[in-house]
This record gives C-alpha cells, sequence and structure tokens, in this order.
C-alpha cells in the first residue's frame, strides 16, 4: 500500500502531514502527486469528497518550497467557485506549510479590497482565489499574473454551471504559456472537455471512479410527496420534513438541508427555528461574516441544522456530517452527487433523504438515469389529511362585510320640510349623491331604463323634487326641468 512518504514530498512537508494525523494517501491522491512533482499537467477526476484538495495542495508546496516572490506577483494560483471553498483551500494550506516559510493571499468577495491589496503588495507565494475577485485586483492593476508557475483550477465543474467559464478562459490567456495546470473536476462536460483539450499540454489522467457516482457508504432513500392543496403543498412539504427529521431522532446528529432557491432557503431556516429546531441559513447574498460564523459553528457541532443553497454543496470538508435531505429535487443531476457527498466521508456512513413532489419527476428521472439505479422509496409520514402548518384563510362573508356600512348610512338631508311618502326609503346619502349626478349627465339612459312621456317627467319631479337621483330632496324645480330639457 503507498504512503505518503513513497510519494517523494518535501520532509517538511511529510512532517506537517503526520502531525495532522494522515498515513496513506486516497487514490487521488497516490494518481496525481507523482506526475505533479515531475512538473506534468494533471487532470484529475473524482466524486467529492475524495481529498482532491490534497492532490494539488502537497505538490505545490514541495515544488514552491525554493524561491521567493515578488510584489504583485503570485508564484501559483489556485482558482475556487465559492468563497467557502476558497477559503478551505487556504485552510489547507495553512496546516501543510506550517514549517516552511511560505505566504498566501486570499481574494474573495465580501472583504475589503484594501486589506488584500496590502498582502499582495509584500508579494506571495500562492494565490487563492475566486474569478471574479481576481480579475477585479487585475483590472486596478494591482496583479500580475505574469510569473505563475503552477495554476490550479479546482470544482471545474460547478464553474461551468455558475458561469464562470469565460472567466477562467480569460485569465487562462493571463498566465504564462509555460505555466504547469492542474485541473480537478467530478464530472467531464463536453464543455469541460474543451477547455483541458485548449489549455492542458499532455495531461496525466486519473480518474478514480465512475463519473457522477454516489459513494456506497451512503444510505439513499426518497419520499414521493403530493400535498392535499396546491397553496397549501409548501407548507405541508416543511411539515413532513419536521416529521423526517423526528423519525431520525437521534441518528440525525446533524444534516446539511439543500434548496434550489435562496429566498426557500431563507423561508425554510425560519420556520425550523420556529418550532425549536437549531438551523441557520447559507447562501451567496448573505454576508460573508455571516456565512463564515454559520459554518464554523455547524463545523464545531453548536449548529445542528445548516439550511442551505448549492453554495455548500462543492469541496466543504465537513468531515462528520450525519445526513443530508434534499428538501428540494436538485435541477441538475450532478448537483445531487455532490450533494449527498458531504455526509459519508471518509469512509463513514451517511444518510440521504430527498423529497419529490409531481412537479420534480422530470429532475428525479434524471438523478436516477445519472447513477444508473433506482433510489430505495420511503415512507411518507405526512398524509393530506393531516393539514397544512398555516392553514388558508376563508373570506369573510360579503353579506356580512357590507352590513354595518348599509345600517351606517340611511339619514336623508331636508331643510324642514317633510319628506315626501313617495320617495324611496334607501335613497343615497347627499355627500355621494354629487358625483351620481354627474354619471347620471354623463350617460343618462343608465338612469332611466324605462322611457316616460317627456310630460309624465316633468310633473313627477315637480311632485317629487328627491326623484332626481343624486342631487338631494332640495334641489330646485328650474335645474330639473333644464336636465328633462337636456335628456330630449
Amino acid at each position: 500500500m503507498t504512503k505518503f512518504t513513497d510519494l517523494n514530498l518535501n520532509p517538511k512537508v511529510l512532517k506537517a502531514i503526520e502531525e495532522a494525523g494522515y498515513e496513506t494517501p486516497t487514490p487521488i491522491q497516490a494518481g496525481a502527486i507523482p506526475p505533479a512533482l515531475e512538473g506534468r499537467d494533471v487532470l484529475g477526476i473524482a466524486q467529492t469528497g475524495t481529498g482532491k484538495t490534497a492532490s494539488f495542495t502537497l505538490p505545490m508546496i514541495t515544488l514552491l518550497a525554493r524561491g521567493r516572490a515578488r510584489a504583485r506577483m503570485p508564484r501559483s494560483l489556485v482558482l475556487c467557485p465559492t468563497r467557502e471553498l476558497a477559503a478551505q483551500v487556504a485552510e489547507n494550506f495553512d496546516t501543510y506549510t506550517k514549517h516552511l516559510k511560505l505566504t498566501k493571499a486570499l481574494l474573495i468577495g465580501g472583504v475589503s479590497f484594501k486589506e488584500q491589496e496590502q498582502i499582495i503588495d509584500k508579494g506571495v507565494d500562492v494565490l487563492i482565489a475566486t474569478p471574479g475577485r481576481l480579475l477585479d485586483h487585475f483590472e486596478r492593476g494591482k496583479l500580475i499574473l505574469s510569473d505563475v508557475k503552477v495554476m490550479v483550477v479546482d470544482e471545474a465543474d460547478r464553474m461551468l454551471d455558475m458561469g464562470f467559464i469565460p472567466d477562467i478562459e480569460r485569465i487562462f490567456g493571463l498566465t504564462p504559456f509555460t505555466r504547469q495546470t492542474l485541473f480537478f473536476s467530478a464530472t467531464m462536460a463536453p464543455e469541460i472537455e474543451r477547455i483541458t483539450n485548449t489549455f492542458l499540454s499532455g495531461p496525466a489522467r486519473i480518474e478514480v471512479a465512475r463519473q457522477a457516482t454516489a459513494s456506497e457508504t451512503i444510505e439513499q432513500r426518497v419520499i414521493m410527496f403530493k400535498g392535499s392543496r396546491r397553496d397549501r403543498e409548501a407548507s405541508e412539504k416543511r411539515k413532513l420534513l419536521r416529521m423526517l427529521i423526528d423519525a431520525e431522532g437521534e441518528k440525525c446528529k446533524n444534516a446539511i438541508i439543500f434548496c434550489n432557491r435562496k429566498s426557500e432557503v431563507d423561508t425554510l431556516a425560519k420556520s425550523l427555528k420556529k418550532y425549536g429546531y437549531d438551523a441557520a441559513p447559507i447562501h451567496g447574498d448573505l454576508d460573508q461574516s455571516q456565512r463564515t460564523r454559520t459554518l464554523e459553528g455547524f463545523r464545531e457541532g453548536t449548529l445542528r441544522f445548516l439550511v442551505a443553497s448549492d453554495v455548500a454543496a462543492r469541496g466543504l470538508d465537513i468531515p462528520d456530517v450525519s445526513h443530508v435531505i434534499n428538501f428540494d429535487v436538485p435541477s441538475h443531476a450532478e448537483d445531487y452527487v455532490h450533494r449527498i457527498g458531504r455526509t459519508g466521508r471518509a469512509g463513514r456512513d451517511g444518510t440521504a433523504i430527498m423529497i419529490c413532489t409531481p412537479r420534480d419527476d422530470k429532475n428525479f428521472d434524471a438523478v436516477e438515469a445519472l447513477l444508473q439505479k433506482e433510489i430505495p422509496r420511503g415512507e411518507n409520514l405526512i398524509t393530506p389529511a393531516q393539514g397544512a402548518e398555516e392553514p388558508a384563510r376563508e373570506a369573510e362573508p360579503a353579506a356580512e362585510a357590507d352590513a354595518p356600512r348599509k345600517s351606517s348610512r340611511s339619514r336623508t338631508r331636508s331643510r324642514g320640510k317633510k319628506p315626501d311618502t313617495a320617495a324611496s326609503p334607501e335613497a343615497e346619502p347627499a355627500e355621494q349623491k354629487p358625483a351620481e349626478a354627474k354619471a347620471a349627465e354623463q350617460k343618462p339612459a343608465e338612469k332611466a331604463p324605462e322611457k316616460k312621456p317627456q310630460s309624465s317627467r316633468r310633473r313627477q319631479d315637480r311632485d317629487n323634487r328627491s326623484g332626481v337621483v343624486g342631487m338631494g330632496d332640495h334641489l330646485p324645480s328650474f335645474i330639473a326641468l333644464s336636465f328633462d330639457e337636456r335628456r330630449t
């Protein structure tokens, strides 16, 4: 069996590995480190959780052990799709360089440009960055990439999903043609294949697992769920999630709960906290300091449930996650593999549960087609008869709503005259009548559906002045006569 001592690494690096408690490399590490130390380009294909980070950090540190960085000119570059993954790679470098005098800089969003520029100005051996922030510094004239000797692209398929491929191609063009490239991905989409053919020169290809496969140590199951009504489906689905967590009991020590949308992440986290579950959200729209605190709390065990978007699906090394729950079926089948790869790491057992609604059937079929097997069906713990978390409000009856309004406005105004008995007892109040008179003036036909002889109308108006709609019982007769003449 291969050991790290057999891989020709720097003795100080081997000492740091031993202090970290590692002795035997994973298959991707054993396959990628030797050609990387020889200066060859490397194309590594392995599922998440197989130790890809050490596959490039260990040979990079060994290659950079000699030499010194110059201001604004890093000697190596590591590109990561998310801030969390970049921060994790930086932690790995801190672990393995503890006996070497190598410097690093972390360029990610949500952090002050000024602080990052101060570090770059001193000169760094290793630059770890997300593509967007790296290009921001370059366009500001604060970064020169002409001295990069080793370039790493980590989680390339995630870069593709997030739309970073144009940025990656631009960054490749800014680095020297003679650089060494270490390229790692969990899957090989056609676009990824094109990039590797363009920018890698005769790479050593290391593929340690079939593309997009899940670890055998993960117990998978899916709950087929349908809400009682469409407007209650979301609340019933949240209730089902709580019932699943309660059913797992003590086995569910902690869990990452994945949602497809950031808004759903916030809603679900609030719902869980409302019902007494220790949960917090994490997604790309949150402040970086808040994301860091949330991740640290989950790693340290002070937070039990991490409700996450796919920002937490790739590369994050949280070694002891007991459960992964897909609250939503992922839109891309490959994301399912990456999500459930957060559990069952390093040979541990894990549990992956997914909730599938009828509208998710197409995406669910794609997941099973990718896995090339059927996911076992679990028991649906909730039935439509059990009701929803937030029952729909019934509309207030219209008659009851209108009743007070009718009783409060029944008086008619009079100037010392007794109202005519022929007048309607339900005549509208004087306050509303001017507007109605205006409408009657514009559309007189609607106010007189039955045509009467002109003389009859005039006689009725003289006898019953309140019969002129909208003008009140104090209306002078000559005004009524003028209306009648206009009608004719």
